[in-house]
């Protein structure tokens, strides 16, 4: 059996590209892998704050972050995160941007990293994004975090006991100096086998090609090595 192909993405919580694109991708790979020969994948999911000045009580909606972030009119934002909201749709994901709860993320980022230690990271990973964008749920807390844990069965109590420490924030900040060493400015962004980048939510078929493309350049190699073994 071939070695999966590694998956490294950046993404933030707040980021609702980041889920549309876990989606796609979840989409594109499964393409990938239903077309046999032992295709698989492996993926791993870093840090990235999208705005790390957040504070963790946001006064204000959505539409109101979104505005006074970039300089725009409410309605213009609205309309923003109407579009967002159709994209996600046929994604499949519900959003819900009127009940979301804008805050900071670090904590956040944190659980997940708690999460891959212990073998849960593309569980959390989940249950937050979909906590904050369609449930409207608080992920900047460390109770609420705490319950979205114990729901893909982490220990509650131990959880708590991470997040009132800064347990797992060098591995944050070293997956944030990583992206910038990438000159990753954006997410979500996908680095597919150590060697291939891909920015933004792309569409199924184009990560499946990318895959595809890995694949047979893992193939051609081994039949080179194997070739340059029986010369």
């Amino acid at each position: 059996m071939s070695e999966p192909i590694k998956i490294d993405v950046w993404s933030d919580i707040a980021c609702p590209w980041c889920y549309i694109g876990k989606r796609k991708f979840e989409a594109g790979s499964g393409l990938f892998q239903g077309a046999g020969d032992d295709r698989a994948v492996e993926v791993e999911y870093h840090s990235f704050e999208l705005n790390p000045e957040t504070p963790v009580e946001f006064e204000g909606s959505e539409t109101e972050y979104l505005a006074q972030h970039k300089g725009i009119d409410p309605e213009q934002a609205t309309q923003m995160l109407d579009r967002v909201t159709a994209i996600a749709e046929q994604a499949g994901l519900h959003y819900d941007f009127p009940s979301v709860k804008h805050t900071n993320t670090v904590l956040g980022h944190r659980l997940i990293h708690y999460a891959k230690a212990h073998g849960k990271q593309l569980e959390m990973k989940e249950r937050l994004l979909k906590a904050h964008f369609v449930e409207g749920g608080h992920v900047g807390h460390v109770d609420d975090l705490a319950d979205y844990a114990a729901e893909v069965g982490l220990d509650r109590d131990d959880v708590v006991r991470s997040l009132s420490s800064d347990e797992y924030l060098d591995a944050v900040r070293a997956d944030e100096a990583l992206a910038q060493e990438f000159g990753i400015g954006g997410v979500p962004f996908f680095v597919i086998d150590g060697k291939y980048g891909v920015s933004g939510a792309q569409e199924a078929a184009t990560f499946a090609q990318v895959l595809e493309q890995v694949w047979n350049e893992r193939s051609s190699e081994a039949s080179t090595e194997s070739a340059e073994v029986g010369a």
